[in-house]
């Protein structure tokens, strides 16, 4: 019996044989060619693409696909880069330079650019490039005439093991038969953990050596909810997991049957539960785990397609499509946040040392005032379809804070000089996701409607820990003491001044943290549409004056071991579930 540990990257428990999915990887030859050949290399690269854009035709139009609307936009993002002429234009110079044949050009041409955005810090951006490797493979196999392996055959149940996942074999792939995803790569953000939160599959990512450790139709138990994959359990671990199973099958039951119910706590604290989505399609899953609202609809996606800037119209037309899927439900859509590596074309930043303190967020948007501009001018044209929120991310202080607001105004003003409609009091708040925020939110509540802290932010910032380098990822705690002092510090400063608080980090989605936010005074919570019926029902199980004893106690408390002991005990107790 062998247990890893890996990212949970979509919740629930599935026992089952596993399927070891391994593409090989070709040998791609080199060999000189002359002159008179270029054109028939062009030529050969052109049918390549051809037959790569009929493949994904064929997938979309599959009589057997049940394919969900944001597979279907995924699908042809990819065929807009295989149409789009800049994307294979360095393959042609390079072409004509080298006089190399065209699939080893192909081969080193693509290498090179995913190694450099492999590089970038912006989590988006690097897993991004996983629709650039699955386009240029397809291409390269139809050059190399190798017919690609397909998970859409899949005749039985398994347990999908495999190295990493391209977004077009998530895509096609028999989802029906696919108990749960375990991969070596991969994060909470990556197209594979979308798709397997939007099917409800489990799925642990990041495992790094899953595919060197599992065989072939060997039993594997695999926990979404703790990040755990147990290959080849003895009996005694296989039944105490049967059991889990159960249990939390019994469990997704009840929870499903709280969501036309309040989230409000025996003493009658009302609290607002929202989800946090990524692409408009995933509205349909919010509505039906029970939120109340979006609290935060993360733009970056627009702005990280392979064509590039999205124009306003694209942007009001994504923006329009929520609002109205919400149907009258608040929408909270946060403004461009993206690192400071390279973007697009237009947005780059040179050589930053430091890009996570460097140029993203709103520091890029304040310096690229029409990018800014365009996207406030669509949010406030979308206004008139439903209610809208607008939210700044990382501000860092009131000089940030004053500049957006002033640009906001000026589209405003803008639009009223050319008659378009939109709501004048349109609800403007900022995340809190920066130390200097958080110690100055007296002063910021002043100026905005509403907060919403980011955590995840927010606590490598207060501890200094990068949550992505594993010689200190221990140290990245949610319950350290520093931490819990300044989320209760943002809280109490803005309900002095009539604000509600929301929660859109990781920690707000977290079961066990839920008590002690709620005690905390957080207002809302913003989350995965997954765990809101969890969070839920533990909300609905508790009274506020309990969950306010609680935070009093642990505020109390010096150190970090503590605090998640005392908390993790506490839910023991209090609620008889195996994910604490």
């Amino acid at each position: 019996m062998t247990e890893l540990r890996g990212i949970a990257a979509s919740p629930g428990i599935a026992i089952g044989r596993a399927f070891v999915y391994q593409e090989e990887h070709p040998q791609v030859p080199q060999y000189k060619i002359s002159e008179k050949k270029l054109e028939a290399e062009k030529e050969r690269l052109s049918a390549a693409v051809e037959r790569a854009s009929s493949d994904i035709e064929g997938i979309k139009n599959s009589s057997h696909q049940d394919l969900e609307q944001d597979e279907i936009r995924l699908l042809d993002s990819h065929l807009m880069m295989l149409q789009d002429p800049s994307f294979f234009e360095s393959v042609y110079n390079r072409l004509e330079q080298d006089l190399l044949n065209v699939e080893w050009v192909l081969h080193q041409t693509v290498r090179e650019l995913l190694d450099k955005l492999s590089q970038s810090s912006d989590a988006y951006l690097r897993e991004r490039t996983a629709d650039i490797h699955d386009v240029s493979k397809r291409v390269l196999n139809h050059l190399l005439e190798r017919d690609r392996n397909s998970l859409a055959d899949l005749k039985e149940e398994r347990v999908l093991v495999t190295h990493d996942l391209m977004p077009s074999d998530a895509v096609a792939m028999n989802k029906r038969m696919v108990r749960a995803i375990v991969m070596d790569a991969g994060g909470k953000t990556s197209h594979t953990a979308i798709i397997a939160r939007s099917f409800e599959i489990p799925a642990v990512l990041g495992l790094s050596t899953v595919t060197r450790t599992v065989r072939d139709d060997e039993q594997v138990i695999v926990d979404g909810n703790t990040g755990v994959v147990i290959v080849d359990p003895d009996q005694e671990t296989l039944e105490k997991y049967q059991k889990i199973l159960n249990e939390w099958q019994e469990h997704e039951v009840q929870l499903m049957r709280l969501n036309s119910l309040a989230a409000e706590t025996r003493d009658g604290k009302l609290i607002f539960l929202k989800g946090n989505i990524d692409i408009p399609e995933e509205v349909d899953s919010v509505i039906s785990h029970g939120a109340v609202g979006l609290g935060m609809y993360r733009s970056e996606l627009l702005f990280l397609r392979p064509e590039g800037l999205p124009s306003e119209e694209t942007q009001y037309e994504a923006y329009r499509q929520v609002i109205e899927a919400m149907d009258r439900r608040p929408v909270t859509i946060r403004t461009l946040d993206v690192g400071g590596d390279k973007v697009t074309d237009r947005l780059q930043a040179h050589d930053e040392k430091n890009p996570i303190l460097g140029w993203r967020a709103i520091r890029l948007c304040l310096s690229e005032i029409e990018l800014f501009k365009t996207q406030l001018r669509a949010l406030l044209r979308a206004s008139v379809h439903g209610t809208l929120r607008i939210m700044f991310p990382m501000i860092s202080g009131i000089q940030e804070l004053n500049r957006a607001l002033d640009i906001l105004e000026e589209v405003k003003a803008e639009l009223r000089d050319r008659n378009v409609p939109f709501e004048e009091d349109i609800p403007v708040g900022i995340m809190i996701e920066v130390p200097s925020a958080a110690l100055t939110s007296d002063i910021l509540a002043r100026k905005v409607d509403f907060f919403s802290i980011g955590t995840n932010d927010l606590i490598q910032y207060t501890i200094a820990v990068d949550r992505g380098n594993e010689r200190i990822a221990y140290l990245y705690e949610p319950f350290h003491p520093g931490v819990i002092r300044l989320i209760k510090m943002v809280i109490d400063n803005a309900h002095a001044e009539g604000l509600s608080v929301a929660m859109c980090g990781e920690m707000a989605g977290d079961p066990v943290a839920s008590v002690v936010l709620l005690g905390l005074g957080l207002d809302e919570f913003s989350m995965s549409a997954v765990g809101i019926p969890e969070v839920k029902q533990i909300i609905r199980s508790i009274s506020l004056a309990e969950a306010e004893e609680l935070a009093g106690n642990i505020m109390e408390l010096r150190k970090s071991e503590d605090v998640d002991r005392t908390v993790r005990e506490y839910m023991r107790q209090r609620f008889d579930l195996v994910v604490y």
